[in-house]
């Protein structure tokens, strides 16, 4: 059954044909049966096979197949053929044309000579097609136009049916692709606030050199010793600078101003128990805990994880629910700084974190992902078993080349 109606829907016109051809063959079976003794069996064939060509082109010119229809009816009324099986190409072309998406005239006229069909064949054939008193010839009208008017209805609830899921389908997609315009300006403008900051963190480093190395020519010649740590100062200060910097290009900062002002040091993984402890003090019960040997981490790494876990919490105060605790734990590993901030409440859902960031400017998990991608490592998000968020991360010590 599947494979006939695939095969219906890929050939509609040779289906359209093959039918055609029965109706006309049953036509002349009609004729020959019912009147045996007719004089213009011409007429009649002429009329049954161009009653066959407007259900094998409906599809191809529904409108013009109408008025071809319509013209073969007077045809029928004005040399006095009488209705025989070709007439149900009326049936065909009426349904065909209520559900074809074309101009309203046709449909209007299609339910026009539907409605009409019956009682013109009643007027001209009124012994012939309904033999008795008038009640039988107004009851015997009545049932005839019943069925052009079930094609029509049926036609243009099709119809219908069709123009509503087709807006369906658009609005779908035009949903679809305002979503996706959202999520490219989300990342276009977390990665200019990471590119921002980064640049801030860049800039104070280079900052620090230009100190270092002014001290340095300062006391070159009294104190060598001072002159060589200032140096190493600026060596050290200077490849971070560089692995900042590496992850800086690629970042696209178009129609921003330039930011005047002095430059400042971005938050560190140190200013994450004072976040917690800002966070405390607005009355959320924060577990704070640090596993592992503490070491220096290179600025993007140290800024990273500070505006996680103050996503995080914010999200947490936020969606959380009422009573609601929640726990930081940072572990120093050999090779990467993982982070892991859970909370207890009642369990935002991505779209919630999708909602906006910490402050107000980012984007939740967007944000997120844009922040831990740039330094190489990996987040993970989601519903805990029972209740509550997750969000674990991993973010190496060493920059990704």
């Amino acid at each position: 059954m599947q494979r006939l109606y695939d095969f219906i829907r890929r050939h509609p016109t040779g289906v359209d044909t093959f039918w055609a051809v029965v109706l006309l063959g049953f036509s002349v079976l009609w004729v020959g049966t019912s009147y045996p003794a007719v004089d213009n069996a011409a007429a009649y064939g002429v009329v049954g096979a161009l009653f066959s060509l407007v259900v094998a082109l409906r599809r191809r010119a529904p409108e013009k197949m109408l008025l071809l229809a319509v013209a073969l009816g007077l045809v029928q009324l004005g040399f006095g053929l009488q209705p025989f099986f070709a007439d149900f190409a009326m049936l065909v072309i009426i349904y065909t044309v209520a559900a074809h998406d074309g101009p309203r005239w046709a449909s209007r006229l299609a339910l026009a000579g539907g409605l009409s069909a019956a009682t013109l064949s009643m007027l001209r054939w009124p012994s012939e097609t309904s033999p008795g008193s008038a009640l039988a010839h107004v009851f015997f009208t009545v049932i005839m136009t019943v069925p052009f008017a079930l094609a029509w209805v049926l036609g243009d609830s099709l119809r219908t049916r069709r123009a509503y899921f087709a807006q369906l389908e658009e609005r779908a997609s035009r949903l679809e692709q305002e979503r996706e315009a959202q999520a490219k300006v989300a990342v276009a403008a977390e990665r200019a606030r990471i590119a921002r900051e980064l640049h801030d963190v860049v800039a104070h480093n280079v900052s620090v050199m230009v100190v270092q190395a002014d001290g340095a020519a300062y006391v070159l010649d009294s104190s060598p010793e001072t002159a060589k740590q200032a140096l190493e100062t600026i060596s050290s200060t200077g490849r971070q600078a560089l692995a900042e910097m590496r992850r800086l290009l690629g970042i696209l900062r178009t129609g921003e101003h330039k930011e005047a002002g002095e430059y400042v040091p971005q938050p560190d993984v140190e200013q994450i128990e004072d976040l917690v402890e800002q966070v405390r003090g607005a009355g959320l019960t924060v577990d704070f805990r640090i596993e592992g040997t503490p070491r220096p981490l290179p600025s993007g790494v140290e800024l990273t994880a500070y505006r996680i876990v103050q996503e995080a919490l914010t999200n947490t105060r936020k969606h959380g629910g009422p009573d609601v605790g929640a726990s930081v734990r940072l572990v120093y590993f050999d090779d990467g700084l993982g982070l892991l901030v859970e909370d207890d409440g009642r369990g935002a859902t991505h779209e919630m974190y999708e909602d906006g960031g910490a402050d107000g400017r980012g984007h939740g998990l967007i944000g997120m992902r844009e922040r831990v991608g740039m330094v190489g490592g990996t987040l993970d998000a989601g519903p805990r078993p029972g209740g509550g968020f997750r969000i674990s991360a991993l973010l190496p010590l060493k920059p990704a080349h």
